[in-house]
């Protein structure tokens, strides 16, 4: 078991079962003992390609996937899906096959909004997505970096969002935009020989989609991303 094969199994069963598997599955799956699938999840925490439930070691979140409720619901054909943030919505989204359905709310508090994608279209374009953490701070809470990357119909209403909320603002950008991002940052995330980004993969990826500013920029974060 090694972080590749462990994730690749941890996605699988996201994608097949809606939901992650138990240590004890896990080391059925790779017939080990509790003890060494416990090793192999904490391992892959930190290399940052899971979060576990202290004192559990449990699974609590395998990006793009959440394994507990979010404010964004994800659905394809009969199955449905936590996603951690829009961001991340948008990619399950692009792994699930392209045909799906995301609900959420602006703001995670204000109006129902619907975003539709088929057959890799993205339908409903009348969105933007809020980023107020700097992406070389995200691991720093990733949780919580998560719950605050927000739909909203446009950028006076994150606007008042930030000062109803007290969060200062970031960046605002296109669904259009983070649609495409999302389909290359998480393409490869259900491959057997998936890695996490380095800083300078992830920096390359930013650019390609033409996202740059503060809240972009990687110097002074970790090793990946």
């Amino acid at each position: 078991m090694d972080n590749s094969t462990l994730h690749h199994a941890i996605i699988s069963s996201f994608l097949k079962r809606q939901r992650p598997p138990t240590v004890h599955e896990i080391a059925s799956e790779f017939e080990c003992s509790d003890t060494e699938a416990r090793h192999g999840l904490r391992t892959l925490a930190d290399y940052h390609g899971v979060v576990l439930h202290p004192h559990s070691d449990e699974i609590w979140v395998a990006h793009p996937f959440s394994a507990a409720p979010t404010t964004c619901v994800v659905s394809s054909g009969t199955q449905k899906w936590w996603g951690n943030c829009v961001w991340c919505s948008l990619g399950l989204m692009h792994l699930v096959g392209g045909t799906a359905t995301l609900e959420t709310r602006t703001g995670a508090i204000g109006e129902s909004a619907t975003v539709r994608v088929e057959n890799g279209e993205l339908l409903d374009t009348d969105f933007v997505v809020h980023f107020p953490v700097p992406m070389r701070r995200a691991w720093d809470n990733v949780l919580y970096t998560c719950s605050i990357q927000l739909l909203f119909r446009d950028e006076s209403e994150v606007d008042e969002w930030c000062d109803a909320r007290g969060v200062a603002k970031g960046d605002v950008r296109p669904i259009e935009q983070i649609w495409a991002f999302a389909g290359d940052w998480y393409g490869r995330h259900a491959e057997p020989g998936w890695m996490k980004w380095t800083m300078e993969e992830a920096a390359d990826i930013f650019r390609g989609h033409g996202l740059s500013g503060p809240i972009w920029t990687l110097e002074g974060g970790a090793d990946h991303f």
